[in-house]
């Protein structure tokens, strides 16, 4: 039963539609991503849903109650924002016990409430700190407590690992996931990091231009995108397009499921380098990316540069002629508008490509 649903949902600047008929129902329990590029709309989405932007049409329903006009105290929602927001005079307790204050709750109640958070995030031992004594990713982590202490019945994130370094981002993102599973809470998470969407999300929601493009799980987005522009945000690095007008060998030798005016994707994984004489189609590389246990060769040739992942070292170089094996079997199709077309005809085995 859904426990979150947004209908028809509107928002205007002045003559701008921001956020244009939004249509979504989030189950009880489920962590939901909103991902997509700047000024697609998701913080201004999930802005609407706290209550702090209006919304110009349509409606919200939360646990059966309709909150669509609600004052966003009245919610029952609670809200971490990407900058911390703590007040820098108080201690930790008295940043994450605010709230509780304010509402009148017994002392008791409120310390036995920020115990129990402090315990769940780590931060027993920091209580009374003030935030200058503390981490970027410890201040985070208050900024969650704070959120947490209030019980709400869905927790917002907007974009709430932007400010912390990349050692600290993967840290919390684990700490976040591991939040989530111990409270079974219904979260709503914003961010433009698709590796943050596909690593915590039960469901993606991919927006581009104030509209949903594409809604699933992580690995529905990544292996059935609906569109070049979801092919390409999803999956790091993005999806190869090839234009058929540069492949016109290939055509001929996909059949009638290469789309005459369309693009040909490839996910790099399924981009095989071999030794030049191994295959009739060869480039050269352009780039090596040594990432580790993966490596990431760029190769040109004709006009294009595909991306190829290798789970291992390589000793190729720039310059370097190599042959190119794409996986016919795992290739996507786009029409002329980006959209995704079934393939109806693919070979049955890895085949080099001719030029």
């Amino acid at each position: 039963m859904s426990f979150l649903t947004l209908r028809g949902i509107e928002k205007k600047f002045g003559e701008v539609r921001a956020i244009k008929g939004i249509d979504l129902t989030i189950n009880k329990g489920e962590f939901v991503v909103f991902v997509g590029p700047s000024g697609c709309g998701k913080s201004t989405l999930l802005r609407m849903i706290a209550g702090l932007e209006s919304v110009d049409g349509g409606s919200m329903e939360l646990d059966g109650r309709d909150i669509t006009q609600l004052a966003s105290s009245k919610r029952d929602l609670a809200m971490v924002f990407q900058s911390y927001a703590l007040y820098p005079h108080m201690t930790v307790f008295d940043n994450m016990s605010f709230a509780l204050k304010l509402a009148g709750v017994h002392p008791q109640v409120m310390q036995q409430k920020v115990k129990r958070a402090a315990d769940i995030l780590n931060l027993t031992p920091y209580l009374t700190r003030t935030p200058k004594e503390l981490s970027g990713g410890q201040r985070q982590r208050v900024a969650i407590g704070r959120a947490i202490v209030r019980e709400p019945k869905v927790f917002l994130f907007d974009e709430p690992l932007s400010n912390l370094d990349a050692a600290l981002r993967g840290q919390t993102r684990v700490e976040i996931a591991k939040l989530h599973r111990d409270l079974g809470a219904t979260t709503i998470y914003v961010t433009h990091d698709q590796v943050e969407a596909m690593t915590l999300a039960d469901r993606v929601v991919v927006l581009r231009d104030g509209a949903i493009e594409q809604e699933g799980g992580p690995l529905a987005l990544y292996d059935r995108p609906a569109n070049r522009f979801v092919a390409q945000f999803i999956g790091t690095p993005p999806m190869n397009l090839i234009p058929s007008k540069e492949f016109a060998a290939f055509r001929a030798q996909t059949g009638p499921a290469f789309p005459g005016d369309g693009f040909v994707g490839v996910r790099p994984e399924s981009v095989q380098l071999t030794p030049v004489n191994s295959s009739p189609l060869a480039g050269r590389v352009e780039l090596v990316e040594s990432l580790g246990n993966d490596t990431l060769v760029h190769v040109r040739l004709e006009g294009t540069t595909l991306i190829s992942r290798m789970n291992q070292r390589s000793t190729l170089v720039l310059g370097d002629a190599v042959g190119i094996h794409l996986d016919l079997t795992a290739l996507h199709y786009f029409d002329a508008n980006g959209q995704a077309r079934a393939a109806e005809a693919t070979a049955t085995a890895k085949l080099a490509v001719n030029a």
